[in-house]
Parts: C-alpha cells; structure tokens; sequence
C-alpha cells in the first residue's frame, strides 16, 4: 500500500490558452467573421437577426444607455423571462463597461429590494407583467415615488441607488420609466463614439455580471463574474 502523499492540485490540459479579449471584443471579432451567419431567432418577438444586425443592435443600447448618464462600472439589473431585451442587455451593459445584475423572475418584493439595495443597482430592466407576476405594481410597493418622478430621476427611500426604470415591451405605464425601445434607438452620434472609445479602455477582468445564489443556507449572495469569466 503506497502511503506517499497525493497531489491535492490537478491542472488541466493548458495548451489552449484561454480567450483574453471583453465580451463586446468577442462579439465584434464573431460578427466580422460570420456577418451574415444566423445569430438570435426569438419567433414569439418575431425577430431574426444575422451576426451583424445583432452587433449593430448592441452598440445601439450600449450608447442609449450611457446617453441616460449611466457610468462603467455601475449595476444595471435585468428582471425578466427569456426575451430578446434580456439578450440585447446582457451584451449591451458588457459593451458599455456596467454590470448587468440577474434577478430571479419569480422573485417577490421582499426579494427584489434586497437584490437592488445588495448591490446598489442605478437601472433596473424589467416588463410591466407576466402571467399572474405584476412586476410594475411590486415596484410600485418599493418605490412609489416612481409614478411622480421624471424618467431616469427617481429617488425612492427604500430604494436609494435606483435611477432609471426601463419597461420592456409596450405594456404597462409609469411616470417615471423609460421605454427599452426607445433606448434601443439610439442613434446620437456622440454616445456611438464613447461606446466605441471605451471598447479598448475596458479590461477583460472587469467585472460584467453579478449573479445571486439560490440563498438556500441564508440569504442570497451575489456572486461577480468578470467578461473573462463569461467568454471563456
């Protein structure tokens, strides 16, 4: 019998090095090389994008949200199913250096202020409803001063970090939200050229994506992934 002490380390096989380049990197070197390739098909949104409509589509977010007066570095959380938006964000906030914050759609109030107030979010993402879920009139209970606000000034006392509502889709209304499709418009000159100055300022180990632990021995944690992480 060999008592000999074992490796308690194991690496793997490293002869391919791992990607080095930010999430936006990724995705412009993927749309440069398949532009005209099949890139996101949601039928129920009707929508069919080749590679380079989608990178195109990204930038164009990425601008609207920093013309909002969001800063790289700053959380943005996406509460919502499966739909084009969630896609669009996800690359978008990695393109303008935020932080897309995840948050479970099954969440309740108490749940959802803990998530924002945890992490200090300044936009939240979101649709009025779905199915039996009124995602507006929970926010409504946290942030009632929503509906006697300017879109993008809210200052809501249980949520203090929390700027800017973006509704997803045409349904619902608020006083103090923006239309996703209207920041999915952007097309001012001046935000497209910070979105393209910034894609060389902004490092690989940058964080890109906190995402929240089932909270199962307490509650939930947000655990931060960088765009290294997320491309490799």
């Amino acid at each position: 019998m060999d008592d000999a002490p074992q490796p308690s380390h194991v690496r793997g096989d490293t002869s391919q090095p791992l990607l080095h380049e930010t999430v936006g990197q990724l995705l412009a070197r993927i749309a440069c090389t398949w532009p005209d390739g099949d890139a996101l098909v949601v039928p129920p949104q009707g929508v069919r994008w080749t590679w380079r409509e989608f990178d195109a589509a990204v930038s164009r977010v990425a601008a609207g949200l920093l013309a909002l007066g969001l800063e790289p570095g700053e959380r943005i959380g996406i509460w919502s199913l499966n739909r084009v938006e969630w896609v669009l964000l996800q690359f978008a906030s990695a393109r303008a250096g935020l932080v897309l914050v995840n948050i479970n759609p099954a969440y309740r109030s108490h749940e959802l202020e803990y998530s924002l107030r945890q992490v200090g979010c300044r936009a939240l993402a979101m649709p009025a409803a779905y199915r039996t879920s009124d995602y507006l009139g929970m926010l409504r209970g946290l942030a009632p001063e929503l509906d006697a606000s300017a879109p993008g000034q809210l200052h809501a006392a249980r949520l203090p970090d929390l700027r800017h509502v973006l509704l997803l889709g045409p349904e619902g209304d608020a006083a103090g939200a923006w239309r996703f499709d209207a920041i999915a418009a952007c097309d001012d000159p001046a935000a497209l050229a910070r979105v393209a100055a910034l894609q060389d300022r902004l490092d690989p180990h940058d964080p890109v994506n906190i995402q929240f632990t089932s909270g199962t021995t307490g509650a939930p944690k947000g655990a931060t992934l960088t765009h290294h992480n997320i491309v490799n």
